[in-house]
């Protein structure tokens, strides 16, 4: 992760809490939900046997010779049975006047007229619901009206209620629970398209710039297409900066090799020592230059052809004789000798131009450092896996600098004086890495570098 990027929680926690707290209050609604409309209900069974009851009682009463009488039946009462034995209060009024019954339950507060009013409230220290209504009587010209109040506690209510409430506890905690686990799932579906796109994007090489074609949801269409649009255009830039170098490098190369013809010449031509070594170091200057301006070539030509790898069936060992027998001249004035050693076949599938250009900047740079009169040793061989290893008898590599020195432009201390442009073995890694392999620097138990190109 980049120590420039900040991070602010993460979405996957941000969504799956969102959704967990929005099944949380779901959990709540439900549970009251489900209770308040159960304990209407329940409330509206008990009111029914209150009313049958207490009309049981009215539908008793009557007028015989003017008096009021009232024979309340048994079924008035056994109706009213509970299993936690509620007791039952009622009370009978004529006229306002308390006639039986228990005398603390008290009238309705207005004219009921034939309708039924309920009521809760304590009575003798007991939590009772009750119903008043109220009948008239007419008989012999007399006309009374008779009302009868009729409570019960409601102990059975409440242990149903308690039932209730446990129950829809249950029925919310287990639509939360329920809630809890889609809400992760769903959460994961989710991510799980954002982790596939930054797989596929982390998968991909520092060459493959190629727009992303598989579908994707219609949510995270402008991202792709925005991440499409940005590799276009990096793409666009690096092509051109490629192109750019490519043709700098050549337009570079052609005058300077005109210029050092010319130096050469004159130097034949000067006698004067202070002259001749101002022309030396002209010379050395133009070699530097021109090798820079080739690398760099070499560099932008890998760069772009890494990315589109043109394989062949090829053999490593008759590549690499070809390119031993055009470097030997060379060698030779150095008072150096190349010997090709190895397998006597090694066959494989790459691209050909790109390995020899790592070959020989690996093969020229052991050139550079070799003492005189040794040997550079190139050994092609097909296990442990395909390689080609060059190796020579010169100081070998500043060990506190050798995982440095593929670096684009870093060179090690020991190079001082000699030219080069930091970029030959940066072309070799880049030709191994384009082929899946790697690039290994390392010095001899006996002395000297070595460099081993694994494909």
């Amino acid at each position: 992760m980049s120590a420039d990027l900040t991070v602010s929680g993460s979405l996957r926690n941000r969504l799956v809490l969102t959704l967990i707290g929005g099944a949380a209050i779901l959990a709540l609604l439900l549970f009251f939900a489900v209770r308040n409309y159960a304990a209407r209900v329940a409330q509206q069974g008990q009111d029914s046997i209150l009313e049958a009851s207490v009309t049981s009682i009215l539908d008793a009463a009557a007028l015989r010779d003017g008096e009021l009488e009232v024979d309340i039946p048994y079924a008035a009462f056994s109706m009213l049975t509970t299993p936690s034995d509620d007791r039952v209060f009622y009370a009978i009024f004529q006229d306002g006047e308390f006639l039986s019954g228990y005398d603390d339950l008290p009238l309705a507060d207005a004219p009921i007229n034939g309708k039924w009013a309920f009521r809760s409230g304590a009575v003798r220290g007991e939590n009772v619901r009750q119903v008043n209504t109220s009948r008239t009587l007419v008989g012999l010209g007399k006309q009374t009206e008779i009302e009868v109040a009729l409570g019960q506690t409601q102990d059975a209510l409440s242990e149903t209620m308690d039932q209730i409430s446990r129950n829809a506890a249950y029925l919310g905690l287990g639509f939360f629970a329920l809630a809890t686990v889609l809400s992760v799932w769903a959460t994961s579906a989710t991510i799980g398209q954002l982790n596939k796109l930054t797989t596929s994007v982390t998968r991909r090489g520092p060459q493959d710039l190629s727009p992303f074609r598989k579908p994707v949801p219609r949510e995270m269409a402008p991202l792709v297409t925005s991440l499409n649009s940005l590799m276009g255009r990096l793409d666009q830039s690096l092509s051109q900066s490629e192109d750019f170098i490519a043709e700098a490098a050549h337009r570079v190369r052609t005058p300077l090799a005109t210029v050092r013809s010319y130096a050469d010449a004159t130097l034949q031509r000067v006698e004067k020592e202070e002259n001749r070594e101002a022309l030396r170091s002209m010379v050395r200057a133009i070699d530097e230059s021109s090798r820079a301006a080739g690398q760099l070539l070499d560099h932008a030509m890998i760069t772009f052809r890494a990315d589109h790898l043109e394989r062949e069936d090829l053999d490593l060992v008759d590549l690499m004789a070809e390119l031993v027998q055009r470097l030997t001249p060379i060698a030779e004035m150095k008072d150096l000798s190349l010997s090709l050693v190895g397998d006597s076949a090694v066959q494989y599938s790459g691209d050909p131009i790109l390995i020899q250009n790592a070959a020989r900047n690996m093969i020229d740079n052991a050139l550079k450092y070799a003492p005189a009169d040794s040997t550079v040793t190139i050994e092609v061989a097909a296990s442990p896996c395909v390689q080609v290893k060059v190796s020579d008898q010169g100081p070998g590599f500043p060990p506190d600098e050798i995982e440095t020195l593929t670096r684009r432009f870093e060179r090690g201390q020991n190079a001082t004086g000699t030219i080069g442009s930091g970029l030959g073995l940066t072309i070799a890694q880049d030709v191994a890495t384009a082929h899946g392999g790697t690039l290994v620097l390392m010095n001899q138990p006996e002395g000297g570098a070595c460099v081993i190109l694994s494909l």
